[in-house]
């Protein structure tokens, strides 16, 4: 920091050095000071811009180290494409999932691994055009949310396209099992509509339709075949059986019908049906029983096999044009956890399989997607109401069993019912056979009903079989009846449903009169009253209305003759 003033009186001292010599050499000294001052500041400089470079360049590196660390470990995939669609970069943890490494795709065309080639050459052309793009693809089974960006390079012309390719296939998954929960819980609403429509018309039609069907039949009993009236009485009994079976049909779906379950052989039951099967069916059709052996029994209402396989025959005869074939088969299966995680729709556990098969027009995707839904019928108008395969449904899930149907468009359609395995608990097999005679009696019965009409007609059949009838139109009248009779009474028949109280707290209040009487609870509403959700207790005796002559009395001796 020494200037040339400095150096000379440094130098004054010196006695043998004259003042100009002295200025030379100061001079020369100040130069001399100031180049290696230079030189040494160039030196520092340089020094510390090597180091500075140093710590630069390893700052790169670690920042570069630590942006590969976290783009390696990403959960997608990180690219880069050129115009032509060949991958210059690809990172993240993403590739693994196929099976791919870091880079290993780097000089591939993205078309390689992308099949969709519209799809991927519209959205290459809009990154590359300037514009973001998000598309979804499958690859590899894994659903991928894709979105394409332009790269502009100094100039702002687009030559690289960028892409984050993320896997959104449990997303995808979470997404399917919401909508097919919602279409459940649609279904579910929909049948809840149906079974509050049906339940509350179900009283007051089935009445309406007892009355009919009660003078129907004691009309038929009293006039010959050969009469004027005997066919139009007819036509007037099928049409009420149609009407009531409708009713049942909608119950049944809605999983409201009153049902008695008893323990039964399958094979049985359906051999016991055969024939009313083949003249369901016509002529034309061949049916072929093959039944399974060893099979493990069942539980469910008899009247419910009916059912399930009146409206599955039904179904597959309709299939079919002209002359063709229907197969009934049983057999025993198991599913396990395994096999029904890969099969949707099935339960883990032990079945008895009932399948009805037939070689017809078979059924479109479509179709399959709706075939249980109420009132969908492939059917002309006037020939279906659209509630036969929902009956079976509703059958099949009230018995906590499920269905599948197997179908190709001209190669025919397979039902496949799978009813629960039952263990027995003592319980005997029911061998069901109809009954074809009327039953008749001489006992005494009191008819409970507070709707007149059924109580007269119903008077009318149970006199007209032989047994002797106290009517009353209402409980505490039925109760002051009892009180009053001084004859043995054998049997309560009274509604479930009645303003001043239900039938089953009337039979209550019966046995402290009466302690040996027996009860047949009937009505047009569902048995919630007396039953756990539509099921019967044991032991417990109903019938639903409306009924037949010959479908009371034999209610009415089953009551009188268990125990």
């Amino acid at each position: 920091g020494a200037d040339e003033a400095d150096f000379i009186e440094a130098f004054r001292a010196v006695p043998t050095m004259s003042l100009t010599r002295f200025k030379q050499v100061a001079q020369l000294l100040f130069t001399m000071a100031n180049q290696l001052a230079e030189n040494a500041y160039q030196n520092i400089q340089q020094a510390s811009d090597i180091e500075e470079r140093k710590r630069t360049d390893a700052a790169l590196r670690e920042n570069e180290e630590r942006f590969r660390a976290v783009v390696s470990n990403i959960p997608v995939v990180l690219f880069m494409t050129d115009e032509n669609g060949i991958f210059t970069i690809s990172e993240g943890m993403g590739l693994a999932k196929l099976g791919l490494k870091p880079g290993q795709v780097v000089g591939l065309s993205i078309f390689d691994l992308y099949r969709d080639y519209q799809l991927v050459t519209e959205a290459m052309k809009n990154a590359l055009a300037g514009l973001n793009q998000r598309i979804e693809l499958e690859i590899q089974n894994l659903v991928f949310d894709i979105l394409f960006s332009p790269l502009p390079d100094q100039n702002g012309a687009v030559i690289k396209v960028i892409g984050v390719a993320n896997d959104i296939t449990e997303r995808k998954r979470a997404e399917k099992d919401r909508e097919k929960l919602q279409e459940q819980l649609s279904q579910s609403h929909k049948m809840e509509s149906i079974g509050r429509l049906a339940g509350g018309v179900a009283h007051d039609f089935n009445n309406m339709l007892g009355v009919i069907i009660g003078h129907t039949e004691i009309a038929l009993g009293q006039v010959t075949p050969s009469h004027i009236v005997f066919a139009a009485l007819q036509e007037i009994q099928k049409a009420a059986q149609r009407s009531a079976d409708l009713t049942r049909q909608l119950l049944a779906f809605a999983r409201k019908q009153t049902i008695i379950p008893k323990v039964l052989d399958l094979n049985q039951a359906v051999s016991g049906m055969l024939k009313m099967l083949e003249r369901l069916i016509g002529e034309d059709i061949n049916l072929t029983w093959l039944p399974g052996k060893n099979l493990w029994a069942v539980k469910l209402d008899p009247s419910q096999i009916d059912q399930i396989l009146a409206n599955l025959c039904v179904n597959a005869r309709d299939a079919i044009q002209g002359v063709g074939k229907i197969s009934i088969e049983t057999a025993t299966v198991t599913f396990d956890e395994p096999y029904c995680a890969h099969n949707e729709g099935f339960v883990p556990g032990d079945y008895v399989m009932l399948a009805v098969s037939d070689n017809g027009c078979g059924m479109s995707k479509d179709t399959l997607n709706k075939l249980f839904e109420p009132f969908f019928t492939t059917k002309e108008t006037g020939k279906g109401t659209g509630l036969g395969l929902a009956t079976v449904y509703g059958i099949v899930k009230q018995n906590n069993g499920f269905i599948n149907v197997y179908s190709e468009l001209s190669h025919g359609t397979t039902f496949k019912v799978y009813l629960p395995r039952h263990s027995f608990d003592g319980e005997e097999i029911k061998n069901e056979a109809q009954t074809k005679l009327v039953a008749s009696g001489h006992e005494t019965i009191l008819l409970v009903e507070d709707e007149k009409s059924i109580l007269e007609v119903t008077k009318m059949i149970l006199e007209h079989i032989g047994y002797t009838v106290l009517s009353a139109s209402t409980p505490d009248e039925a109760i002051r009846l009892a009180q009053d009779y001084q004859g043995e009474m054998h049997l309560l028949v009274t509604d479930v449903v009645m303003p001043e109280m239900n039938g089953r707290d009337l039979a209550r209040k019966m046995l402290a009169i009466y302690p040996h009487l027996k009860s047949l609870f009937m009505s047009g509403y569902t048995a919630d009253v007396i039953g756990n959700h539509g099921m019967l207790d044991e032991g417990v005796h109903f019938i639903q209305k409306p009924f037949s002559i010959k479908g009371l009395a034999a209610k009415i001796r089953e009551a009188l003759d268990n125990a």
